[in-house]
């Protein structure tokens, strides 16, 4: 069976009648449940998140456990679980999603306690139905699925797994064997996750996730809060009540030229996820395990520690390291935070990662935007795309 509905989504999500704004925690959300991408080769994928992230492959699915349309790896590291999928044969929707956008993240599952009722209080609020509740059994218990539409191609899932005792979900196989593969690094948890949206639709959005899901506005940023002498982005940061699920979203604003947000529709051809921050405990360790095992980061100028400690008062973390790894530091009202972004992982300049390591810090690093968004258009001006 398959883990989720396959049809292709048109980007005009179900429009609702105007209604009053949701109660808060109407949605009571666990967490992010797992992140599933299409990809055009599964098993390749696979074998860089555990190589290169240090992801341990825990489950499969595929013609070997009767699945005839596709194979799914699914791949943990702590808390962050991560679905990898491809189609088998060049017709299913799947093939063409990846032709049309690339790699790229398809479901941003969500844990729930009842998946019928999240289903239910979010399409009776105007959300468009992917998938109705369904429920899935096997030798280990039984879990309900349900999914919405949300911006572009991507879906939410809701997911109930309080009756299932698998390794990941009905219709999955366990994989027992030592992952020789894998060098974990770290990784806790998902932070967030960030959406790009087209021109004048930040808003739409915004308001989507308030009144369907019951977010409200975490943080907002406007074009003179991200911008540099070439670009800028608008962003708004949604989050549910326990603020254990984040998801900041983009929109492009004028500049002098193409912003990063506009290179990411571009080559995705739609909106999407543009990045996902991985949560660490111990950053400086966690990006130099990642560095040594192949994974590309941005870099700012070193002049950025040279009065660091300075702009963000005393740290814990020794400034060497940092200046040697590239980590970029922010300090607001509540502590400071640590990040550091990847390059794209894909050819095509979409998908990246941050890794990110709170010390009180629940923002989101506003006094790195111009280095950081600088490093960024130096890439994209060696892509000839600024």
């Amino acid at each position: 069976m398959s883990l989720i509905a396959h049809q292709p989504l048109k980007q005009d999500p179900a429009q609702a009648p105007a209604q009053a704004p949701a109660p808060p925690d109407f949605l009571p959300l666990n967490g992010t449940d797992y992140v599933e991408f299409y990809v055009g080769n599964a098993r390749q994928a696979a074998h860089f998140y555990r190589s290169a992230f240090g992801f341990k492959l825990a489950a499969y699915s595929g013609p070997e456990t009767g699945v005839r349309e596709r194979a799914s790896y699914v791949l943990q590291q702590d808390k962050i679980r991560l679905v990898l999928t491809t189609a088998l044969a060049p017709e299913h929707p799947i093939a063409e999603h990846v032709r049309i956008h690339g790699d790229g993240v398809r479901d941003v599952a969500l844990w729930v306690d009842d998946a019928e009722a999240a289903w239910k209080a979010t399409t009776d609020r105007g959300a468009r139905s992917v998938r109705a509740p369904e429920t899935l059994k096997d030798e280990n218990g039984e879990a309900r699925v349900a999914s919405i539409a949300t911006y572009g191609e991507t879906i939410h899932t809701f997911v109930e797994r309080r009756n299932y005792r698998g390794a990941f979900l009905p219709g999955f196989a366990a994989v027992t064997k030592d992952d020789v593969v894998s060098r974990p690094v770290g990784l806790k948890y998902i932070d967030h996750m960030v959406g790009n949206v087209g021109w004048g639709e930040m808003n739409r959005w915004v308001e989507f996730y308030a009144r369907v899901m019951g977010f409200s506005m975490f943080k907002h940023f406007d074009d003179n809060d991200i911008s540099t002498d070439y670009s800028a982005l608008m962003s708004k940061v949604m989050s549910n009540g326990n603020e254990r699920v984040k998801f900041p979203i983009n929109e492009p604003a004028k500049g002098k030229r193409k912003s990063q947000i506009e290179e990411y529709l571009d080559f995705y051809r739609g909106p999407g996820i543009q990045h996902i921050a991985m949560a660490t405990d111990d950053i400086i360790a966690t990006v130099r395990k990642l560095r040594d095992q192949g994974v590309e980061f941005l870099r700012v100028p070193n002049a950025y520690y040279d009065d660091l400690l300075a702009r963000v008062g005393p740290i814990e973390e020794p400034l060497d390291p940092l200046r040697e790894l590239g980590v970029l530091v922010d300090r607001d009202d509540e502590g400071y935070m640590l990040q550091i972004f990847t390059r794209p992982v894909e050819d095509r300049p979409t998908l990246f990662y941050e890794i990110i390591q709170r010390r009180g810090s629940r923002s989101f690093g506003k006094g790195n935007f111009k280095a950081l968004f600088e490093a960024i258009e130096r890439e994209q001006d060696l892509r000839g795309n600024l």
